[in-house]
């Protein structure tokens, strides 16, 4: 039997309730039991009730050297406006500590003098196999035009380094973790959003935990898919797999059998996307576990409905031939939050 717990936080955005919370899932993997099983949420917890900002977005959950589980997100009040800022939270003795902020907004200085803000974006929490532990953002007035930041944390998430902007044109990964291959380098997925190039996938490797880096890619272009936000799947072959967030309605995939260097074309996945993020991992034994919306976008082309939240697992060996559909949990996450979207896995 095999089994592995998972924590999904994410944000309340429901114009019906009056504050935002972030709501962690505890699930339990079990593929043999999952027809005998009445549920596989084990608990449900608020990592947060109450915070010194109204809105939180863009979550990620890490398991750190000591096991703590820290969570990140961004928070203020409303996605791009200058106040929004970079949180965190432990859990201490089962209990989720009160969110702090551990990077601020941009600042920059006017020619009047005057000081302004830039709001913050989409933290990547990840702990490597050896050197500190790794907390990427993004810093700038809009997803078109951020750039990387880092800070790194050397005692379990307690206290943090002073911000790092990355090289010119390396943002770090964008949503979702990076890998550590087997030569120690760290691979990023990465991806830029541009009017005249569209939305396209590209990846970044450093070789020495931060110092330099190198660029491959883009891999695609808005000719043939328009994608974001990769996710990385690591096959028993040494084969890399990327989902990612697609505009067509469906997630895209691509492999390469190098480790990065070389990516073949980005095709469908042939599993819905409502142009929403997604989250997958694989597991110790070989399995793959992806969360996503199993919805399409509207009609009018607008994204579509992020609710319910799908969890899907593929066997070993399946190499996305079919993934199996597990129970959506709708009973849950409809009635806690009305927007379930971008979930990250641990």
């Amino acid at each position: 039997m095999r089994g592995r717990q998972q924590i999904y936080p994410t944000v309340n955005t429901s114009p019906w309730f009056t504050r935002v919370t972030c709501l962690a899932l505890l699930l339990v993997w079990l593929p043999g039991v999952l027809n005998a099983a009445p549920s596989p949420i084990m608990s449900a917890e608020f990592v947060y009730e109450q915070a010194p900002f109204p809105q939180c977005h863009a979550s990620t959950i890490v398991e750190t050297k000591a096991s703590t589980l820290i969570t990140s997100f961004f928070g203020g009040t409303h996605e791009i406006n200058p106040d929004v800022g970079i949180w965190i939270s432990r859990q201490e003795g089962g209990r989720w500590t009160m969110p702090i902020e551990v990077a601020d907004c941009g600042r920059y200085t006017k020619r009047d003098g005057t000081v302004m803000r830039h709001p913050t974006w989409n933290p990547v929490l990840f702990q490597p196999c050896d050197g500190p532990l790794m907390l990427f953002y993004k810093v700038g007035p809009s997803r078109q035009t951020w750039w990387g930041m880092l800070i790194t944390s050397i005692d379990d998430g307690r206290t943090w380094s002073e911000p790092r902007r990355l090289p010119e044109g390396i943002r770090g990964p964008i949503k979702n973790k990076p890998i550590q291959l087997a030569d120690g380098s760290i691979l990023c997925p990465s991806s830029a959003e541009s009017p005249e190039t569209g939305w396209t996938v590209h990846f970044e490797r450093t070789r020495d935990l931060r110092r330099t880096w190198e660029l491959t890619g883009p891999i695609n272009t808005k000719a043939e898919f328009n994608a974001i936000r990769p996710r990385f799947l690591k096959h028993r072959d040494g084969r890399l797999q990327i989902l990612a967030r697609r505009q067509e309605n469906v997630i895209a995939t691509s492999w390469s059998t190098d480790e990065g260097p070389t990516w073949n074309k980005i095709v469908s996945a042939k599993l819905p996307n409502p142009n929403s993020g997604t989250d997958a991992v694989t597991l110790v034994d070989g399995w793959h576990v992806l969360v996503h919306n199993h919805k399409v976008r509207k009609p009018d082309g607008k994204s579509g409905p992020r609710s319910p939240l799908n969890v899907r697992f593929r066997t070993t060996g399946s190499f996305g031939r079919m993934w199996q559909c597990w129970r959506r949990t709708t009973c849950v996450t409809v009635i806690l939050i009305r927007r379930l979207s971008r979930p990250p896995m641990a």
